[in-house]
């Protein structure tokens, strides 16, 4: 993976079930590959790897969301392409609201 998080961004990013009853989630980090993309809004805070995401792919262009290994992410390749994380933008410094990143 290319721009792997550290253990101290992920601690920025709320714990699983968080959000749970906030319609307009909060997006801490953005991984992508190709034209799929993961928009983390929470994390389990005890292995650091399941993520509760908002994902976007040809599959599913409406998107839709669901939990994603950050492991898995970590491993994909294509190629030479490997998974990258969103540097600028949408960080666990600078969260976005999940209805900003849609319009």
């Amino acid at each position: 993976m290319w721009n792997k998080p550290t253990i101290k961004q992920l601690q920025l990013i709320p714990d699983l079930y968080s959000q749970e009853n906030v319609k307009d989630k909060k997006i801490y980090m953005k991984f992508f590959i190709g034209s799929w993309r993961w928009y983390v809004a929470e994390i389990d805070h005890k292995n650091w790897d399941r993520m509760f995401c908002f994902v976007t792919s040809p599959i599913v262009p409406d998107g839709e969301w669901g939990y994603a290994s950050l492991k898995e992410l970590i491993s994909l390749k294509k190629g030479f392409v490997q998974v990258d994380r969103e540097l600028h933008g949408i960080t666990p410094r600078t969260p976005v609201r999940f209805s900003q990143i849609m319009t």
